[in-house]
């Protein structure tokens, strides 16, 4: 059996592969010590290791193992996935959102970074809190499923109410900027954290719509770990790209292509 380890700022995620078949799994990085002892006392193949924690892993262990740069296990683990999920494209951009997003340029052969953004999961957790005082990741993208964003986010249908908008009016035209149109209305913890979701989101995506444009590709694949139980985000990302004209592409076990890639480089 050979492991892949991305160990990530939040989130340490875990391929096992006998060659057969592979099993996802996810820790806290707060779990680091369980995950090092774990790798200790079992027999592989070999150990591959990426993210920002993978250094600290490998000084523990007491086998050999393999150390990759994040980026390109990224991009090999999601290639990957890409042709196994019937995807047959060699020039994209992916953006992958963790605690914030990082995004990338690939060309069929090897990845570049592009850009990136501070919006990312970390945003959601931390002005989901502020917002609601919900700490736990699951109750916060549970209740976020349920809310209104129409009363708190500004959409050119609003502004546009009795004409035909130049741009489509699904559009966005100022996150948070209908609330103050909406004083006589409850926001619900859910309608609150749906809007932060939207705006996370939609700044993801127009950051990837404006590097792809700039790299002559229409095709935006999406991965990462603020995707886990986010079903909401998964949906903001994917109508937004569709709204403004490029192809998504949501990958299921996309958060371990970096744990994937590492195993396959």
């Amino acid at each position: 059996m050979k492991i892949g380890i991305d160990a990530g700022g939040t989130l340490i995620k875990i391929v096992q592969d006998n060659g057969e078949e592979r099993k996802y799994e996810t820790k806290l990085s707060t779990e680091i010590d369980q995950v090092i002892e774990w790798l200790n006392q079992t027999d592989v193949e070999s150990i591959s290791l990426t993210g920002g924690q993978a250094a600290t892993i490998q000084k523990q262990l007491n086998c050999d193992s393999q150390l990759f740069v994040e980026f390109d296990a990224s991009a090999a683990g999601l290639d990957i996935l890409l042709k196994e999920q019937g995807h047959q494209i060699d020039n994209y951009i992916f953006a992958n959102v963790g605690t914030g997003t990082s995004i990338h340029f690939f060309d069929g052969d090897t990845q570049k970074r592009v850009g990136g953004v501070g919006t990312g999961g970390g945003m959601i957790q931390g002005l989901g809190y502020l917002l609601t005082g919900i700490a736990d990741y699951q109750t916060l993208t549970d209740t976020a499923q349920k809310g209104d964003r129409d009363i708190i986010d500004l959409k050119v249908k609003h502004i546009y109410k009795d004409t035909e908008p130049p741009i489509p009016g699904d559009l966005t035209a100022a996150n948070f900027g209908n609330v103050l149109h909406n004083l006589d209305k409850t926001f619900t913890n859910a309608d609150k954290l749906s809007s932060v979701i939207g705006v996370v989101g939609e700044a993801i995506t127009t950051m990837a719509i404006t590097v792809a444009r700039e790299h002559n590709t229409e095709h935006v694949a999406y991965i990462g770990s603020t995707f886990i139980n986010n079903q909401l985000l998964r949906h903001v990302i994917e109508d937004y790209t569709v709204l403004r004209g490029f192809k998504p592409y949501y990958i299921e076990n996309g958060a371990f292509s970096g744990a994937l890639g590492a195993i396959h480089l």
